[in-house]
């Protein structure tokens, strides 16, 4: 089972005393992701769900458009200092017909945990590769349903509970009464990793394009998992924290509803609010 969080020995200050204790922290490992054996790219990332990872970042990155287009996934052997695997190295087999990827889309670089698109250069970029250019107009939820959205994400932050130094990223489906009802949450130390996460889910289940859906984000709202929630074809983006402003550009001309600040009894729409009903 993949080992989320470690505990560490620390020198812990309270008040005017200090005492030593331990503390347990977020793992960050490395993820190689290699297609039909060649590598091409590595990202920073705290270890479980990897397949679902690779599939969600691998739909991001334009490679696939379904779950099919993977024929398999598989661990290899990646060899840490002790001489065992150290299952941070992922190959994925592309279904017959699916075409590599050029060689100029692999990353030689690191991806760090705090950046997935450092490719994309333009929202019209986005927006030609997004599937559909324009999202259609549900879901429709009361505002109450989205208030209480992030509260209800924060009840399966497990890990975050032990460590707080972990993202999380839900996907809800919302009904025709307007409730909600959590699909899939995932955590990582990454935010986009923890959408990916979800998307790769989702992809698993044939539910993408999810337009019936709400993604629901423990941080800010970036450009880059803007473009991801547009892509997978979901409906409405909640995040806790603030949007940027070129998050916000492409969530109006994709046709996404933008949330956020979405504490309490406070909230922020910033496109598209015809999905958002109540006072």
């Amino acid at each position: 089972m993949a080992q989320v969080s470690r505990r560490r020995p620390v020198r812990h200050l309270a008040g005017e005393v200090w005492s030593r204790r331990s503390d347990r922290l977020a793992v960050e490992e490395p993820l190689e992701i290699r297609i039909g054996g060649e590598p091409f790219s590595v990202t920073m990332r705290t270890p479980g769900e990897d397949f679902e990872l690779v599939l969600g970042y691998l739909y991001g990155e334009g490679i696939v458009v379904a779950a099919g287009d993977v024929r398999a996934l598989r661990y290899c052997l990646g060899t840490g200092p002790d001489g065992l695997n150290t299952y941070n190295v992922i190959d994925a087999a592309l279904a017959d017909g699916v075409p590599a990827p050029e060689p100029g889309l692999r990353r030689n670089v690191l991806t760090s945990s705090a950046c997935g698109i450092c490719g994309t250069t333009s929202i019209d970029t986005v927006l030609d590769r997004t599937r559909p250019a324009l999202l259609p107009d549900g879901p429709v939820l009361p505002v109450e349903t989205l208030r209480r959205l992030p509260d209800r994400l924060r009840e399966h932050q497990a890990a975050f509970e032990r460590t707080g130094g972990l993202h999380a990223a839900g996907l809800a489906r919302v009904d025709a009464d307007g409730a909600a009802e959590l699909l899939c949450v995932r955590e990582d130390v990454g935010r986009h990793n923890a959408v990916d996460k979800v998307v790769g889910w989702a992809l698993g289940q044939d539910a993408v394009p999810a337009a019936d859906t709400v993604l629901v984000v423990s941080g800010r709202a970036s450009f880059e998992l803007t473009q991801k929630a547009v892509q997978a074809g979901i409906g409405v983006l909640a995040a806790v924290s603030a949007p940027s402003t070129l998050a916000v550009e492409l969530a109006e001309r994709a046709g996404l509803t933008l949330a956020g600040f979405v504490r309490g009894e406070t909230l922020n729409v910033y496109s598209h609010p015809h999905r958002v009903t109540g006072p």
